[in-house]
């Protein structure tokens, strides 16, 4: 069926809608039934046309249009709406024009102001921009008019209904078994672990795995702008969202506002979602305050350039010698693991990084490389192969000392 009669109908429906309330999915399928009868006698509509059409009806009311489509698709990891010029999606790391888009600006906006209305957010001419998720926990980011030129823009990064252990990930290829189990023990013993990486190279669903050993009988705060984490079998888990400004531009509470608030709720550790500006100051704060084995994650090309982030982030929230700031760094975290995507869209660790410490003398944070990846060239199908290879022994041992765990050299 065309756009304009797709159109009339769905304002037809609306209008035999409006003024119910409380209605049922049933109810409103009912009437779409009747509507289609009603359609059909005046053109003629072939059967499979009117199943999808009966569908597609609903999904434009009470779910997200066609868009519904992609979402029930597991194999779609990303989808990017370009107003109405078309919709982007991602399989298997590859992107891929869509057959299907919205024809008009109206009902993509409407689908847009569905999204924030679920999550309680406001999205319009003078809030252009906003965050915010799905209920199966898709990532949404909404820019409108007039930020965006062709808007609305709509991208969703869809997260597996299931968290992918570490298990799955040593068998992608995604780390080593041994990388894994060094891990583990450095979890398990409350070390500090900081996840970088570039935009779309895994660092929650890194983050997820790895929070997966921290032990089940400790108190577990999560802080995110959008709630993404997926921890299992902890019992004792508290979970906090940050929530935008209104339209007055009043009630914010960030993920400072968030953390500070985290320390009076008894944590035994505080995993944050990702730290990209003054809350990077909070969360030093906190992991030298006792919080140990707390997990964030922040973007970045490499673990030195995590630090040198770090260290303007703090800035930005606090005016400090830089020095204090490296002090603060170098105490607050232990361990830097850094994911990247490949040349073949795989994702791997590429490298873990102790922080061995401040030196007065250089004013420079002390490093040294636990494992890189070394890469062994390409195969016929322009694979990448290579493997994460230990290079030195950890230094700082202390944490394991106490937890009562050795390690193997």
């Amino acid at each position: 069926m065309d756009e304009r009669r797709f159109t009339a109908m769905r304002r037809r429906l609306l209008e035999s809608l409006e003024g119910c309330r409380e209605l049922q999915d049933s109810d409103i399928y009912q009437r779409i039934d009747e509507l289609i009868l009603e359609t059909g006698a005046e053109h003629y509509i072939p059967l499979s046309e009117k199943v999808s059409l009966r569908q597609e009806l609903f999904n434009s009311l009470r779910r997200l249009d066609i868009l519904q489509e992609l979402i029930d698709d597991d194999s779609v990891t990303e989808i990017m709406v370009n107003g109405t010029d078309g919709i982007y999606i991602e399989r298997g790391g590859r992107l891929s024009l869509w057959s299907k888009c919205f024809h008009t600006k109206e009902r993509l906006e409407d689908i847009a102001q569905q999204i924030v209305g679920r999550c309680n957010r406001i999205v319009n001419e003078s809030v252009p921009i906003v965050d915010a998720r799905l209920e199966n926990g898709a990532r949404v980011n909404i820019v409108m008019p007039p930020v965006a030129l062709n808007g609305p823009i709509i991208t969703i990064r869809r997260f597996p209904d299931h968290p992918i252990l570490m298990e799955q990930l040593i068998r992608w290829g995604t780390i080593t078994q041994e990388a894994a189990e060094f891990l583990e023990l450095l979890v398990r013993a409350g070390y500090n672990t900081f996840i970088s990486g570039g935009t779309g190279s895994g660092k929650t669903t890194f983050m997820n795995a790895l929070s997966n050993y921290i032990p089940k009988d400790e108190r577990i705060i999560t802080i995110e702008d959008n709630a993404e984490l997926q921890l299992q079998g902890v019992s004792n888990l508290v979970r906090m969202e940050a929530r935008n400004a209104n339209a007055e531009g009043e009630k914010e509470i960030s993920i400072r506002d968030l953390i500070r608030s985290s320390l009076r709720m008894r944590p035994d550790r505080i995993l944050v979602g990702e730290v990209r500006g003054s809350e990077a100051i909070d969360l030093l704060q906190a992991l030298n305050t006792g919080h140990d084995g707390s997990i964030s994650t922040g973007h970045a090309n490499s673990p030195r350039d995590m630090l040198s982030r770090l260290e303007t982030m703090v800035l930005m929230g606090m005016e400090i010698p830089l020095q204090a700031v490296r002090r603060q760094i170098a105490s607050g975290i232990d361990v830097i693991v850094h994911v990247g995507r490949m040349r073949d869209k795989t994702r791997k660790v590429l490298q873990i990084l102790e922080l061995t410490g401040y030196d007065r003398a250089s004013g420079e944070i002390q490093t040294q490389t636990l494992y890189e990846f070394e890469e062994e060239g390409e195969d016929g199908c322009q694979r990448v192969t290579g493997t994460l290879r230990r290079i030195n022994p950890l230094r700082n041992r202390q944490k394991l000392e106490r937890a009562g765990i050795s390690l193997e050299d």
